[in-house]
């Protein structure tokens, strides 16, 4: 759906996008992430057509952004971070315009507006002014207008920005719902936002892609072995001789918790999960198991290490 690539944008002699190139395919929800400046908008809105690039090759549903911008714009939905919408106009009314500006006919766009009406939970506000909805509606009226003429590609810069949990939870379940029928582009700096709904992540640091992988993928990275963390009724004497004698376990902390309990946190040899040794070492002694997890990163602490790894590597 997307091919990207070395896509180089610079403003005044300052160099926003270096060098990236990446692809999407279709039915993904792919997330950009990235710290404010990072390239994020700039990338989205040379997809769009709104911007043109300094050098390199941008695709979208085999079209070339540059060449054949028209036939760009028909394959996307796009809704900017600050969504600009006419406040004066009544929710029906402002998508049935956005349909005919979108070259939709008479009875596609009562159809399609239906449709994309149903598709946001906007039906119940339908002839309410868009400037009188909270911010949550107005984001939906946005994705609304987005999906009105039934586009290949989504792209949705900062969807979530300034709504409250309810909101973000409703809006993240309408874009994970329309990756049955479209590809998603996700910009983001809320990372918990990316980590929930993408199924890939882009890491943007300073116009360069520093980390492209699904977010397990990510963790396992990071994690190498991983930490497994176990509670176990049993002598503090016994579970520390067990993990010592251990050839898998790299180092170990056992803590008491309460009653006879112990929290053991061990940490494992690369590529090597625990749990199921652990697992068998409680029933060879009988001993009490109340909890075996795998601890995993979040996506917070694997864009840190990704960015002062990158920053670590510039300096040298």
């Amino acid at each position: 759906m997307i091919e990207v690539d070395n896509l180089i944008k610079r403003y005044n002699g300052n160099t926003a996008v270096s060098g990236v190139s990446f692809t999407v395919e279709r039915g993904e929800i792919v997330g950009l992430l990235g710290q404010n400046g990072a390239g994020k908008s700039t990338i989205m809105r040379i997809l769009s057509c709104f911007l043109p690039a300094t050098s390199g090759t941008v695709k979208v549903a085999g079209h070339d952004v540059f060449s054949q911008p028209d036939q760009v714009r028909g394959c996307i939905g796009y809704m900017p971070e600050n969504n600009p919408l006419h406040r004066d106009m009544r929710v029906r009314e402002y998508l049935k315009f956005r349909a005919r500006l979108k070259g939709l006919g008479g009875s596609q766009t009562r159809r399609r507006v239906d449709t994309v009406m149903r598709q946001c939970g906007l039906i119940e506000v339908q002839r309410r002014l868009i400037g009188q909805l909270s911010k949550g509606f107005q984001q939906r009226v946005g994705l609304a207008d987005a999906l009105v003429h039934e586009p290949q590609l989504i792209i949705l810069d900062e969807p979530t920005i300034g709504l409250d949990p309810n909101q973000i939870r409703s809006v993240r379940q309408l874009i994970k719902d329309l990756a049955e029928r479209h590809t998603v582009l996700i910009s983001s700096h809320i990372l918990p936002e990316v980590e929930v709904t993408c199924n890939r992540v882009l890491i943007l640091e300073k116009g360069r892609i520093v980390a492209a992988d699904t977010p397990d993928q990510l963790q396992k990275r990071m994690a190498k072995g991983g930490q497994v963390v176990a509670e176990i009724a049993a002598s503090a004497r016994d579970l520390e001789d067990s993990w010592e004698a251990a050839a898998d376990v790299e180092d170990y902390d056992v803590s008491p918790i309460d009653g006879n309990f112990y929290r053991c946190a061990l940490t494992a040899r690369e590529g090597v999960d625990l749990r199921p040794q652990v697992f068998e070492l409680a029933k060879q002694h009988g001993w009490e198991l109340r909890e075996l997890t795998r601890s995993r990163h979040s996506l917070e602490d694997i864009f840190i290490a990704v960015t002062r790894r990158n920053a670590e590597e510039d300096n040298h």
